[in-house]
């Protein structure tokens, strides 16, 4: 064999391999997107699952009147407590009542004074468009509004649900974040004086 075949063959063979080099990373690196992307919608349906199980919307999604009596309001999903409702005044339950609901089944009224459910959508100014996920995992485990200020007061079982583990709370915030956001802004708390609302009180 000539000089010159001989280094014609070993610049194919040279060109032949850094082809395959790159042919391998060029397949590695689409592979990777797509599996993290596989594991983010598992995530998100895992989220899914959890809420529906736990029962988040019998309080966050409104009820409306349907043919066969009350129904989830689905155009409003998760949205809370519906602001044209505004401030509910406290009810007063006599007898062996302890708290009273709203018929929209997201205002409760008991001796913490009044809460409203709140918007879990991600709505930017009204949901939780800018809770983080490290802030959502800390309000379910402290019990305190977006992990550092006020309490969440009752009936929100949150005492139940920091008992989830994190990977868990992480999978609810990603759910909760890939729904329809829908603005609407929930009245603040009321309070009764015989409950310590500062975040400094733990």
């Amino acid at each position: 064999m000539s000089k010159d075949s001989a280094h014609m063959k070993h610049s194919f063979t040279v060109v032949v391999m850094s082809l395959t080099t790159v042919a391998m990373a060029g397949c590695s690196d689409t592979r990777l997107p797509v599996s993290a992307a596989a594991a983010a919608a598992n995530r998100v349906q895992r989220g899914k699952y959890l809420v529906s199980v736990v029962g988040c919307s019998d309080c966050h999604t409104p009820m409306k009147m349907g043919p066969n009596g009350p129904e989830p309001d689905l155009t409003r999903f998760l949205s809370g407590h519906p602001e044209q409702m505004g401030p509910l005044s406290g009810a007063k339950p006599q007898g062996p009542w302890l708290w009273a609901g709203a018929a929209t089944s997201t205002a409760f009224a008991g001796p913490w004074g009044v809460s409203y459910a709140a918007n879990l959508t991600p709505d930017q100014n009204t949901g939780l468009g800018i809770w983080t996920e490290d802030m959502f995992v800390k309000a379910i485990r402290t019990g305190r509004h977006m992990g550092a200020s006020r309490k969440i007061l009752p009936p929100m079982p949150w005492p139940a649900f920091r008992n989830a583990s994190d990977e868990d709370l992480k999978a609810v915030y990603a759910y909760l974040r890939s729904v329809p956001p829908v603005a609407n802004h929930v009245p603040d708390v009321q309070a009764t004086t015989t409950v310590d609302m500062t975040a400094e009180n733990r």
